[in-house]
């Protein structure tokens, strides 16, 4: 059972009941991004996949995913549950679950602008794997080196500085000051560019290392994320699981092209 529920009076959060994350037990992944949220709003939550109590594992994870009664399936995990509620889709579940954790402002202007910039991290993640696996998902990335190759140096020398260069104006163009992507306070966009920067620096660290050099607010962002108290206790302990090449973000030397 891995629940991080605190003994905390300074709670951001304090929900009836756990939410359930549904995701795979050994990557990072996708799930990630809601981990993220939910460690650093102090949301107590069960990530079932990795649970060994009875109902929890990977089967739980299964049945609900292959359940032919459900009215509105997941497609894949992660999908989060909340009481009879089921949410797929990352950014979906950030947009469900932010209004509740206080990650993101209450006017709509900030909850759509907030949105757009969780979707462009989206995209730019899925641009980071596609480098190992640009031809099918179901190809080993032994299968398609040559065309790897070919994505990976765009994706290093044309992409990554792109994204980097927008989360950066995103910043400096905030009318709150450069602290945070959106308003004067954290939200789920800031959590989810510190995962997007942690995994370019562990997939191309000499790539990011290049890009990042021309984008420091955003690397003053994710520093200051990372020194949150909670995020940084979530950093340490063994819920964090670390980064490997069974992920999205992939360590695979010969692609990394600074």
């Amino acid at each position: 059972l891995y629940d991080p529920i605190r003994a905390d009076s300074r709670q951001r959060y304090s929900p009836r009941m756990a939410y359930e994350l549904h995701y795979w037990p050994t990557i990072q992944g996708r799930g990630e991004f809601v981990r993220l949220a939910l460690e650093a709003a102090g949301a107590p939550y069960i990530d079932v996949a990795r649970g060994s109590a009875q109902g929890q594992g990977v089967p739980a994870l299964m049945r609900l995913l292959n359940d032919h009664h459900i009215s509105h399936p997941p497609f894949a995990p992660p999908f989060l549950k909340d009481g009879e509620l089921l949410v797929g889709q990352t950014a979906a579940i950030l947009h469900y679950l932010a209004p509740q954790l206080k990650l993101v402002g209450r006017n709509e202007q900030a909850r759509v602008w907030t949105q757009q910039i969780q979707l462009t991290i989206a995209d730019a993640v899925d641009e980071a794997h596609d480098t190992h696996h640009p031809v099918g998902t179901g190809l080993h990335y032994e299968d398609q080196k040559p065309e790897s190759l070919r994505r990976a140096h765009e994706f290093c020398r044309e992409r990554m500085p792109k994204y980097l260069r927008w989360f950066e104006a995103v910043l400096l163009r905030n009318p709150a000051g450069s602290r945070q992507l959106v308003g004067g306070r954290l939200s789920y966009a800031d959590l989810s560019l510190f995962q997007l920067v942690e995994g370019l620096k562990y997939a191309f660290p000499n790539a990011a290392q290049t890009s990042l050099a021309a984008a420091p607010a955003v690397l003053q962002l994710c520093g200051r994320v990372a020194a949150l108290p909670k995020v940084a206790a979530y950093l340490r302990s063994d819920r964090r699981i670390a980064f490997n090449e069974q992920g999205i973000f992939r360590r695979y030397p010969e692609l990394d092209t600074p």
